[in-house]
């Protein structure tokens, strides 16, 4: 075998000079090796293979003109040690993107799927960070209570890595159990689950909004609790918005013990509220007002997008583009009031 053929198969490395490709081709990466000899006059070349731990990565050349002189056995060694470390270099990127793919689809398959509701539009994004390590503990949750209202919920558990991720099941499954079992206000409920993340989740600290919406004789209506995250918008079918900022209690996991309190905001006709993580508005060196702004600038001008489409560009117009962090963004639009039309 010609020396690459030998390195790509995980032999020793090898010295080559212009006799060895003089011969006919073993194989086809033989052919482009003898060619490359011939385009830039190299005249001898090492060529070590670069190893991983479970197979051969592929092989590296270092070649010399003939003014240059002759490789020699120190340069060789020389090239086997960086080889070694280039291979080295290849596994630990390949095992970061397995598990930055494992991690990603583990939190994917966590988020569930948005109930059907009648009357109610809902649309959910996940969109991970773009740099690091592509999980966090950025959640979203709605789902159907006992009582025929509907639950929703968004929350960010402090970390950006797999613990937060296996936090945040924690927090979102306990609070399922809770809101299911307990005929209770979103304040006690979130009460319990607080008390549940000091003493028996893993999760260290948490934001939560979680809240019911209800149908009654006046209207659709977000009975709900803020546990430290940053506050709903809501906008209006006309364009007009507010970010729904009257109630702000502590955060999950503090150990604080204290009762929370419940809002109750009507849901005009065909009115959207956008549930989102910090991610959707915080930016490096700039104030979080900065973001609000201009997360409250995009939402009103897409207010009488499909919900789909809403989510999609406001992601696209209001999340900066030099913040490196996850977002959750849970958006509903409430049905047009009777004798009305959707499309006014």
């Amino acid at each position: 075998l010609m020396p690459l053929s030998r390195a790509l198969r995980g032999a020793a490395s090898t010295l080559a000079g212009p006799q060895t490709y003089q011969g006919p081709p073993d194989s086809g990466i033989a052919v482009a090796q003898q060619r490359l000899f011939k385009v830039t006059g190299m005249h001898s070349a090492a060529i070590a293979p670069i190893r991983g731990p479970r197979a051969v990565l592929g092989a590296l050349t270092l070649g010399r003109n003939a003014e240059s002189g002759v490789m020699t056995d120190a340069e060789l060694s020389l090239l086997e040690d960086i080889a070694r470390r280039a291979g080295l270099a290849l596994e630990n990127a390949r095992l970061y993107q397995r598990q930055r793919h494992i991690a990603e689809t583990m939190q994917r398959h966590l988020l569930p799927q948005l109930p059907e509701v009648p009357g109610l539009t809902m649309a959910a994004r996940y969109v991970p960070a773009s740099q690091s390590a592509q999980v966090g503990g950025d959640w979203y949750d709605a789902f159907t209570l006992a009582d025929g209202a509907t639950a929703v919920a968004i929350g960010d558990v402090v970390g950006h890595n797999i613990d937060a991720a296996a936090g945040m099941a924690q927090i979102r499954n306990m609070l399922r159990a809770y809101a299911w079992a307990l005929e209770e206000p979103p304040s006690a409920i979130v009460e319990r689950l607080d008390q549940a993340v000091v003493n028996v989740a893993e999760a260290s600290m948490a934001t939560m909004i979680f809240g019911r919406v209800e149908r009654d004789a006046e209207g659709w209506a977000l009975r709900w609790t803020n546990a430290g995250h940053p506050p709903p918008l809501l906008i209006t079918r006309d364009g007009r918005s507010a970010f729904l900022d009257e109630e702000h209690d502590h955060l999950l996991g503090t150990g604080l013990v204290r009762s929370r309190t419940d809002t109750r905001t009507p849901l005009p006709p065909l009115s959207t509220l956008v549930l989102y993580t910090d991610g959707l508005i915080e930016s490096p060196g700039h104030i979080l007002d900065r973001g609000m702004a201009r997360l409250r600038q995009h939402a009103a001008a897409l207010a009488h997008r499909p919900l789909h489409v809403f989510c999609d560009l406001l992601l696209e117009r209001a999340r900066p583009a030099e913040n490196d962090d996850d977002v959750a963004l849970l958006v509903l639009r409430t049905p047009a009031g009777e004798g009305e039309s959707a499309g006014r």
